[in-house]
């Protein structure tokens, strides 16, 4: 297991707009953003070990191993109109190939991160709004070699990554930085790429208000999927999706 380098991980970031700090043992990455002052373009928070590590909608993300990426990427910078969930996913997805040398990732609506249909990592976007300041929180979990305790879990321990965890987490934080710079305008034909159920029938769920059987037709420029069932096209900002095969 490589043991988390700040020199490494800093390589090439603008040594003037980015804080790290780097914790063996925490709570939550994402708890952490919420507490600290934040005094730069983008503080970073990366931990070994997480004790109570948050997914989407409540979920736990298991997180208690060491070797794994568990990233927060904090701004106070305006993103508000960045749908920060599926771009940072496509963002995971460059990086993890080309550390690789593999075409290996796909992406599934709207945060998750897969490999050979096994869920390997996620997005949590949250946002802390304290008087007219917006806090983004940005988390980002990679399983590189992950103990199974689900079936659906995968993890990146068949492409020889162990030993490339801080050049992975390095070329994170440069398209991040880049991206928020400059936002690719193709940034939704990529996703739509990426997507593995595009155009593809799906089980969508919205809390308890909705669920049903539908298919998978697009995205907006918002990040929302455009969904179409038996009562015609809908649009949706949140929600969980499952498919045949995959999870």
């Amino acid at each position: 297991m490589e043991k988390l380098n700040k020199d490494k991980i800093l390589q090439n970031l603008p040594a003037n707009k980015v804080n790290l700090e780097i914790f063996n043992e925490i709570d939550s990455t994402n708890d952490e953003a919420k507490r600290i002052i934040v005094q730069n373009d983008f503080h970073v928070i990366i931990a070994e070990r997480q004790t109570k590590g948050r997914g989407r909608l409540g979920k736990k993300w298991s997180s208690p191993n060491s070797g794994n990426i568990y990233l927060t990427i904090c701004t106070e910078n305006d993103h508000s109109n960045s749908p920060l969930s599926l771009v940072t996913g496509l963002i995971c997805k460059r990086a993890i190939n080309k550390i690789s040398n593999k075409l290996l990732v796909s992406l599934k609506w709207p945060n998750d991160i897969l490999v050979k249909d096994k869920k390997i990592g996620g997005i949590l976007v949250e946002k802390e709004i304290q008087k007219e300041i917006t806090r983004t929180i940005i988390g980002i979990g990679i399983n590189i070699n992950i103990k199974k305790q689900e079936s659906w879990w995968g993890d990146l321990s068949n492409y020889n990554l162990e030993t490339k965890r801080n050049e992975l987490i390095n070329q994170i934080l440069l398209e991040f930085i880049s991206m928020s710079k400059n936002m690719n305008p193709n940034w939704m034909d990529e996703w739509r790429d990426s997507c593995i159920h595009m155009n593809k029938k799906i089980i969508i769920e919205v809390g308890n208000s909705f669920k049903k059987e539908a298919f998978f037709k697009d995205i907006d420029e918002n990040g929302n999927a455009i969904i179409e069932t038996d009562e015609g096209k809908k649009v949706i900002s949140s929600g969980e999706i499952s498919i045949k095969g995959v999870y």
